[in-house]
């Protein structure tokens, strides 16, 4: 009797995963996520055979080379989005509309990238940040109907696999200078913000003065709040430093102290994350612009 492979199939079910998760990828970055030790011309197998079996598209960017972009079908995310890894995560309607995709392609895949920057400096560092612990625009309501959606949300975890090691979490804003260095440092008031809102129930009456004070909502997901990265990119050092410069002031208001002294609030240029690894000192807090300092450290 021949035995049944539970994992057949588990590289194309994991491409598709990923590529509902994030949006789109470029082949290369698709092949660096799921398998940069073998050649990428399994990964292009792999998209072919997905596309053949309408789980994903792809569209072509003449302006970058004629770099492919791939991205889910809405069979795909459909077919995906039954699976318990997916579940729950909700992918924007546009997802599987090649227009959007187009326009989006910019951030898009910079977002990416982002993440292929983390994963492959935990493989390096021999620590834990699978694929699918990247996940693009969770959402955090905030009251009255606003809401707060970072870019991502990331998990990592310190220490070998399978050894001692903690868990940390961290929401990743990836800013592209397509908007002014005031509204970027909006976000940080944002996130203090969702670091303070306690939901309101309709008809509940407040509490008394001896029963326990209601919660915060990000305490029904997270142990701790996860700290926040600002990852700048599309412009050279000067702007950088504008940018910070603006998050600086947002964050200097006294009306965010409980939230600067629970929350590190960090700030890397792209390429030095690129070049160095994220894990590497190359993180200034907003705060203290002055330093430099490692993300996954308080």
């Amino acid at each position: 009797m021949t035995r049944v492979n539970p994992d057949a199939g588990g590289g194309d079910r994991l491409a598709l995963a990923v590529l509902v998760q994030y949006r789109m990828t470029t082949t290369e970055q698709l092949h660096l996520i799921l398998a940069p030790g073998v050649r990428i011309e399994q990964t292009r197998r792999r998209l072919a055979k997905l596309r053949d079996e309408g789980l994903v598209d792809r569209i072509t960017l003449p302006q970058a080379g004629r770099m492919r972009v791939w991205f889910p079908t809405g069979y795909g995310v459909q077919v995906a989005g039954e699976w318990p890894e997916l579940r729950g995560r909700r992918p924007p309607r546009k997802v599987s509309d090649r227009t959007a995709v187009r326009l989006r392609a910019g951030h898009g895949l910079t977002v990416t990238e982002t993440a292929l920057a983390f994963i492959a400096d935990a493989r390096r560092r021999g620590e834990v940040c699978r694929p699918l612990d990247w996940i693009p625009e969770v959402h955090h309501p905030i009251g009255n109907g606003e809401a707060v959606i970072p870019d991502a949300l990331l998990y990592y975890r310190r220490g070998p696999e399978g050894g001692e090691g903690s868990m940390l979490r961290a929401f990743v804003e990836v800013d592209r200078a397509t908007m002014g260095p005031e509204r970027l440092a909006v976000k940080v008031t944002a996130y203090a913000r969702l670091h303070a809102y306690v939901p309101t129930i309709p008809g509940r009456r407040r509490p008394a003065f001896n029963q326990e004070p209601a919660l915060e909502d990000w305490r029904k997901r997270y142990p701790l709040f996860p700290r926040l990265l600002f990852v700048l990119d599309g412009t050279g050092p000067a702007d950088v430093q504008t940018r910070i410069d603006a998050l600086q002031a947002a964050a200097a208001d006294l009306a965010l102290a409980d939230f600067r002294q629970d929350v590190p609030i960090l700030a890397a240029s792209l390429v030095d994350l690129l070049h160095n690894g994220p894990s590497a000192p190359v993180w200034r807090p907003v705060q203290d612009p002055d330093r430099r300092v490692v993300w996954h450290r308080p």
